[in-house]
């Protein structure tokens, strides 16, 4: 049985008082906010993919 390549990042969402949403994540340094949940989203994907852009993926295998 090959190995199965699980890759998770898990983000901490905060409502901010003055409006919006703020995203951290709690294993690498990637930080965003939108004033929207969709803008949020789509942040923080592009955000994701900027910190990611030049390196290469990091895999553990499991099973």
């Amino acid at each position: 049985m090959e190995p199965v390549h699980i890759s998770e990042l898990v983000f901490e969402v905060i409502e901010e008082a003055e409006g919006g949403y703020s995203a951290e994540c709690l294993t690498e340094n990637i930080f965003t906010q939108g004033d929207t949940w969709e803008e949020l989203r789509a942040n923080v994907r592009e955000a994701v993919e900027a910190f990611f852009f030049d390196r290469p993926p990091k895999r553990q295998a499991v099973g």
